[in-house]
């Protein structure tokens, strides 16, 4: 019924079509918008926010949870569990940090469990690191013990592979 020509088509002869003309477009403008949500809707789960920051003067006593991610530069005395998380240079963690990917440029005290864990050369890390993957750059410092496993994010992984690895080998 309606085409986009005549939206788009200014119409100078016909001023007393001026007024009926936003009447036509607002009903086109509602039907393209109830396409677009269609749209954005298949196209949201793609959009990905932007990290929630931690400023360095910032100091959080208690446990962090996020699907998100969470890029910490201040002090936590808890657990983090995130996405990405990243620990910048001037940040310290007192607690077990739980994270897809985790970056480490500053101090951790506690466990910390990833697929990916990656250790800058600024990092210093106590505690036992429970990874999937890993990289520890020249200059980090590390005082706990390395350990693989397929799944790190689960704890009650390293109990259900060891019996079942064990036997069979």
């Amino acid at each position: 019924m309606f085409s986009k020509s005549k939206i788009n088509d200014p119409a100078p002869s016909k001023d007393a079509d001026m007024p009926k003309s936003p009447a036509p477009s607002a009903p086109a403008q509602q039907a393209s918008a109830q396409a677009k949500p269609s749209e954005f809707k298949a196209s949201a789960p793609k959009a990905k926010p932007p990290a929630s920051l931690l400023s360095a003067d910032l100091h959080v006593t208690g446990n962090m949870k996020t699907t998100g991610d969470i890029q910490v530069e201040g002090t936590v005395e808890g657990d983090i569990r995130a996405h990405l998380l990243t620990i910048g240079e001037s940040a310290t963690i007192k607690g077990e940090v739980i994270a897809d990917d985790v970056v480490i440029n500053g101090r951790i005290v506690g466990r910390v469990r990833g697929l990916k864990v990656r250790l800058t050369s600024t990092a210093r890390v106590e505690g036992d690191i429970i990874h999937k993957t890993i990289a520890i750059e020249s200059g980090a410092h590390f005082e706990g013990s390395v350990q693989r496993q397929d799944d790190p994010l689960n704890p009650g992984a390293k109990t259900s592979a060891s019996p079942k690895g064990n036997p069979a080998a």
